[in-house]
């Protein structure tokens, strides 16, 4: 279980892994808000990204996490409110 949030790094890191990037676009500029399917990752690998996420981090996403985060900073703000989630919280 990740015990560090969630970051874009990862997110990045996840995505090139997974569906690779579109020669066009620069994964390293700011792209917080700008739309996935902007960044040319259509539904197929976004459900690889979160499939991967899922299994690299130990937690399970709502299929809503699809359908809802259309952004980067969307889909990391789910994923650390679904590790918030999972954490014990301290003694």
């Amino acid at each position: 279980m990740a015990t560090q949030p969630f970051t874009i790094e990862d997110l990045k890191r996840i995505l090139l892994e997974g569906a690779g990037a579109d020669e066009n676009v620069d994964l390293d500029g700011d792209i917080l808000d700008t739309e996935f399917e902007e960044l040319s990752y259509e539904s197929l690998a976004l459900l690889e990204t979160c499939g991967r996420i899922e299994r690299e981090y130990g937690i399970s996403l709502d299929d809503s996490v699809l359908t809802e985060a259309k952004t980067p900073r969307a889909m990391v703000e789910a994923v650390n409110a679904r590790l918030a989630d999972t954490t014990p919280a301290a003694a």
